[in-house]
């Protein structure tokens, strides 16, 4: 990692951002404004700042109100159970939007710089901090019509009265590209009369004007806040979507890019090995952009890994999952990738476009429908709407195949997981994979949003009570897996940039082979996406005869290389030439 720019190179560096991106407003007096939200800023200096990620980081996605208790705020509840059960298989804790909301489970945010009362207070998630990497979301895009900044459009004055984007129905809107199906324009009534506002989410989520560069401002000494509190990880929400340009699919659009990059400038000078994780849930090739020239997002999530693995553990065959793979370039120095196959959202099918065709989209849609899921849509600029993600707990998405329900639940869930593990990347798991949560179609009841059903609200007793039961699910998903964690961690294979090759097997074996950055280790991960047994030659791996094999995660020795091995249905083989075990 670079050593943070001067003083003077921030100044340029600023100076080209701003320029770019509000090239009609005084650009030094800008500059100055920006400066000024950070004067006289300290934060805690990290312990490894130079340090971004090893073998050994993991990431939890959770909302802070997944576990309840009625003797503590969730959030302290949230850290008793990782204190008592997880014992260093985590290194970062995501907590979903944590502000007072009014809808979307906490994206449409009412006031960015509170804690919702009913999941604790700062000094809960300041104690998370202390333990973990504490990554918040930013959600720029859009704030909820219940905040005050809102209040003050519709009424003429105060702070958020001109933050916000009007727009006329008679203007030609059509090629903007959205994520839902709600009409984009809202009516509202304002002191100056009807106005129509620009929702790209929904008319609860009022778009804001981030040409208006006091929304700029408002946002950094949102970020300043939340660096005094712990946060080390900043995830931009929807920042795909920031800019609005009538006439174009407002997408991507260059100052989106370039806020970014402002935001980036901002972290490297003021707080070194803060990283910032862009959240652009679209097509691959559209996703790889928002590591920019190694000056935007350290992190971009893997959105296209979720359904390309779904689709090859319920098909059985790892050809569009390889295809993907073989296409995939390695991160850029300093960059990497966050791999998920589950989160607070559905499986994404925006990512799976141009990788999977359409008739294998529709079956696996049609499978996961006949598990008990729901499918959410987005509307197309001619009108018309198409499956934009899955809505799913994984854990039900794995009840069987294509062909229908099996025995091969629990084991289907591991392989997705440790499949993940293996990946070039850092493994981020949702709180409800590893606990192997049904899906929450009572949720979906009452609140009549589709993404309620991976949204369960565990009773901690009760999940404590299943963790004390080893013959559970989630006993059984939990514990195997933090022991894979444990193994994982132990191995410079697995550092999130250590080489990657994707191996040439049968189509039912899905293979990759990592080998550390000091060229000391590798490791073969196959693993069998089918619901039978199959035979695996190990010469078909390459093994060179100087070495001693070993499978990791069975610990034992692998003396025949030119032997054939059996792997039992959703079995993961890591063959290493280290066997180094924690």
């Amino acid at each position: 990692m670079s050593h943070s720019p001067s003083l003077p190179r921030l100044h340029d560096q600023l100076e080209h951002h701003v320029s770019c991106i509000y090239p009609e407003q005084d650009c030094p007096a800008l500059i100055a404004k920006i400066l000024g939200v950070f004067a006289g800023f300290q934060v805690t200096p990290q312990d490894h700042p130079n340090r971004l990620w090893d073998a050994s980081d993991t990431l939890l996605i959770t909302y802070g109100d997944s576990l309840k208790s009625p003797d503590r705020v969730p959030l302290r509840t949230l850290e008793h159970f990782l204190d008592t059960y997880t014992k260093g298989a985590l290194s970062a804790i995501h907590v979903l939007p944590f502000c007072p909301f009014s809808s979307d489970d906490g994206f449409s945010v009412i006031d960015y710089l509170q804690v919702n009362p009913k999941l604790g207070d700062w000094a809960d998630l300041e104690a998370l901090s202390s333990k973990y990497r504490l990554m918040a979301d930013l959600v720029l895009n859009h704030v909820s019509a219940e905040s005050q900044w809102f209040a003050n459009y519709l009424r003429g004055s105060g702070e958020g009265s001109d933050f916000f984007i009007e727009s006329s129905p008679e203007v030609d809107l059509s090629e903007v590209v959205r994520p839902r199906s709600s009409p984009l324009l809202r009516s509202v009534d304002t002191s100056n009369g009807e106005k129509h506002v620009w929702c790209t989410f929904g008319h609860d989520q009022i778009d804001l004007n981030f040409s208006n560069p006091r929304v700029l401002l408002k946002f950094l000494r949102i970020i300043r806040e939340y660096l005094t509190h712990g946060v080390t990880v900043f995830r931009l929400d929807a920042i795909a979507y920031l800019w609005k340009q009538p006439g174009t699919t407002c997408l991507h659009l260059p100052e989106t890019h370039e806020v970014v990059r402002l935001i980036r400038t901002v972290l490297d000078y003021f707080a070194p090995g803060t990283l910032l994780i862009t959240e652009t849930n679209v097509p691959n090739r559209e996703n790889l952009t928002y590591f920019g020239n190694r000056n935007e997002a350290h992190l971009i999530y893997n959105f296209s890994l979720a359904p390309l693995l779904v689709h090859a553990l319920l098909s059985g065959t790892a050809k569009y999952l390889k295809m993907w793979m073989m296409s995939m370039p390695p991160a850029p120095i300093g960059c990497t990738y966050l791999n998920f196959i589950a989160s607070h959202d559905g499986i994404g099918m925006r990512p799976a476009e141009g990788l999977l065709s359409e008739e294998e989209q529709q079956q696996l849609v049609d499978t996961i429908r006949s598990f008990g899921g729901l499918v959410s849509l987005r509307r197309l600029p001619d009108g018309t709407e198409k499956i934009y993600e899955i809505n799913t707990s994984l854990f039900d998405a794995f009840q069987g195949t294509i062909e229908g329900p099996d025995q091969w639940q629990v084991e289907r869930m591991l392989c997705s997981q440790t499949i993940m593990m293996s990946l070039e990347g850092i493994p981020a798991f949702y709180i409800h994979s590893l606990l192997a949560t049904p899906g929450n179609l009572a949720g979906v009841r009452a609140t009549g949003q589709n993404r309620t059903i991976n949204r369960y609200p565990w009773d901690y007793d009760r999940l404590q009570q299943a963790l004390q039961q080893p013959e559970s699910n989630t006993a059984r998903v939990l514990f195997e897996l933090l022991r894979i964690i444990q193994v994982r961690q132990a191995q410079p294979a697995f550092h999130p940039n250590a080489t990657q090759f994707t191996l040439q097997l049968r189509p039912h074996f899905f293979g990759i082979w990592r080998q550390s950055m000091d060229r000391q280790q590798s490791i073969f991960c196959v693993s069998n996406l089918s619901d039978r047994k199959r035979k695996l030659k190990l010469t078909d791996l390459n093994l060179f005869s100087t070495y001693a094999w070993h499978d990791l995660l069975k610990g034992r020795p692998l003396k025949d290389l030119h032997a054939t091995i059996t792997l039992k249905p959703y079995q993961t083989l890591w063959i290493s030439n280290q066997h180094e075990l924690p």
